[in-house]
């Protein structure tokens, strides 16, 4: 797996679009300082128009986020999506940058695995349990840090950790961004495919063509080992050439693409900066896992050991609901169809799968569960409370061209069932941090008729106890229905 090439290209891409935003902007109002370029009403609108905050608070505070009022740092995180773990998909690559007065400054950009290589042999924090058993770690490293689906306690693990592992400018870092790969896909739907060094570049095989070209095809182009990673320049330039003259031809499709990415989980941010935190929070991109006092679901899976075969998955989350005596029993299944065969990046799939649920939610019933990918025993099923939530664990492994199943059973607790008597019932699924979709299929029967329900079922399902819908979870999605 090519590590080096994605974080880069993701840490560029948000250079250029700043780049190409001031520099249409001071075409407009040029003769003036950064400062006020930066609070003029040109580049305000442009600027709440791209991230979609009606308020102004995030352009207000540009000069920050440029450095203006004082340098900055920040440490971009690369997370590999087809690769995925709690906190949006292994982290391969980071950046270290300051930006100083609209300046950027690359400190370091390199694999995780050579910081890795570099920690202490005194620094030992312990890793999860999972890590351990199924990766044989013997401390928890860096690259490891997104433990958890709440993108700011993985921002702060991961900022542990770098310093823990003598990470260059740690004491200096105020805010952890990250990217999955989908950033540079579906930018490149806007730029169209391009020819680079004889290979056509689309949306559809950017990553996994540069992958294999870096990896196993760099004699083709006339490279030695050492310098195989040279096509990512030439790739980068023709990227970049195309997004300077692209990017205010197709402003609206830039600024709905990011305020999608964002939406999305595939651009997330977390700041010690109060201000800027509480910005980022208003926007929803901060990757917090909420705590909304109704139903709640989320399902995370952790790939563990299975190379990037989740560029190979589909997955059906279902959940239903049923009264069963005076309680309200909860199934949460997963359905997981490998689509692969075993190749350079795909292997059979390997998941720890957690799902998050209401507190005080008591487990009935696991089926799915497996000890090993080979054993034929059910696996051990972890649980505990964490995030305001309890969730439940467990393993389970699919070989490719199979279709597996894991499925949570529980008791729903009684501030729930309470919800219900009163009739009006809420339900958040949340999606897993950088996840690409998920399709999501609801059958909730309240043993009483539903009044309303937004969104609506089909007309036809009108009128009786069951909620019965088919969604995706692209982004977050809230149910509410009146019994």
């Amino acid at each position: 797996m090519f590590k080096g090439f994605k974080g880069f290209i993701f840490v560029c891409i948000i250079a250029a679009l700043i780049g190409s935003a001031s520099a249409y902007a001071y075409y407009k109002v040029k003769n003036i300082s950064p400062e006020k370029l930066l609070t003029s009403t040109l580049v305000q609108n442009k600027v709440n128009t791209l991230v979609g905050d009606p308020s102004g608070d995030f352009s207000a505070l540009l000069p920050q986020f440029l450095g203006f009022t004082k340098p900055r740092t920040y440490l971009f995180l690369f997370e590999n999506n087809t690769e995925m773990r709690p906190g949006g998909g292994f982290l391969g690559l980071y950046a270290t940058i300051r930006v100083d007065q609209g300046k950027i400054h690359v400190l370091k950009v390199e694999g995780t695995e050579v910081l890795d290589h570099q920690t202490p042999s005194m620094w030992k924090p312990t890793a999860p349990q999972v890590l351990t058993d199924h990766l044989g770690v013997d401390r928890w490293y860096f690259r490891d840090s997104n433990w958890s689906p709440d993108f700011a306690l993985s921002a702060q693990k991961a900022l542990e950790l770098y310093k823990g592992e003598n990470g260059i400018a740690a004491d200096d870092i105020d805010t952890v961004v990250a990217f999955t790969p989908t950033v540079l896909e579906r930018l490149m739907k806007i730029t169209g495919p391009f020819v680079v060094e004889g290979d056509e570049f689309t949306s559809e095989n950017v990553i996994e063509k540069l992958e294999y070209t870096v990896e196993y095809d760099w004699e083709k182009s006339g490279r030695d080992f050492e310098n195989r990673k040279g096509v990512i320049k030439t790739f980068m330039d023709a990227l970049l050439s195309h997004l300077k003259t692209d990017a205010f031809l197709h402003f609206g499709e830039y600024s709905s693409l990011l305020r999608d990415l964002g939406n999305e989980k595939h651009i997330i941010f977390y700041s010690k900066d109060a201000e800027l935190e509480r910005v980022i929070h208003n926007l929803g991109w901060t990757g917090r896992v909420k705590a909304p006092g109704t139903d709640y679901l989320m399902w995370v899976d952790a790939n563990l050991a299975a190379l990037k075969t989740d560029n190979a998955m589909l997955r059906n989350l279902e959940y239903s609901i049923e009264p069963r005596g005076s309680d309200f029993i909860a199934h949460a299944k997963m359905t997981y169809t490998h689509t692969g065969k075993f190749d350079w990046r795909t292997s059979r799939y390997r998941t720890y799968a957690r799902v998050y649920v209401p507190s005080g939610s008591k487990l009935l019933d696991v089926k799915g569960a497996m000890k090993t990918d080979r054993s034929p025993l059910p696996g051990v099923v972890d649980e505990g409370e964490e995030l305001a939530h309890h969730w439940f664990g467990t393993f389970i492994s699919i070989e490719p061209g199979k279709v597996g199943t894991l499925e949570f059973s529980y008791i729903l607790p009684n501030s729930i069932k309470e919800q219900i008597k009163a009739k009006k019932y809420s339900l958040l699924v949340q999606k897993q941090l950088g996840l690409v979709d998920t399709a999501l299929t609801l059958n909730l029967n309240f043993a009483t008729n539903i009044q309303s329900a937004v969104p609506a079922e089909e007309k036809k399902d009108w009128g009786n106890p069951l909620y019965n819908l088919k969604t995706n979870l692209k982004i977050d999605r809230i149910f509410e229905v009146g019994l």
